[in-house]
């Protein structure tokens, strides 16, 4: 069995639109029906604990994975529009900006041009 990075990739899919009442088990059940699902979490505030909406599933298989993504892409999954696609590894994604409130010039206050 090939345990390379890329057929771990292939198999793994970001899931968004996720409903915030929706559990790890109702994706499993759900994605089950385009095949094996090997895992499934949704990710939840740090702070609330509550679900951020979006989560991961792995597929058994690459195929499998692109069949829940022609299964559950665009489609509603309890009262909200799902996004599937491939996740891509962590290394692809911009950097994160210190502080994540924005900031800049404008705001409460600011003056431009003076």
């Amino acid at each position: 069995m090939d345990a390379s990075t890329d057929s771990v990739q292939g198999n793994k899919l970001y899931v968004g639109g996720i409903p915030y009442r929706s559990t790890e088990d109702d994706l499993k059940k759900a994605f089950g029906e385009a095949g094996s699902v090997v895992s499934a979490s949704i990710i939840s505030d740090r702070m609330t604990g509550r679900s951020r909406g979006f989560g991961f599933v792995e597929m058994a298989s690459e195929a499998e994975a692109q069949a829940a993504i022609d299964r559950w892409d665009g489609k509603e999954f309890d009262g909200r529009t799902l996004s599937v696609s491939f996740a891509r590894p962590q290394g692809e994604r911009p950097p994160r900006t210190a502080g994540g409130f924005g900031g800049g010039n404008g705001g409460y206050g600011a003056r431009g041009g003076y």
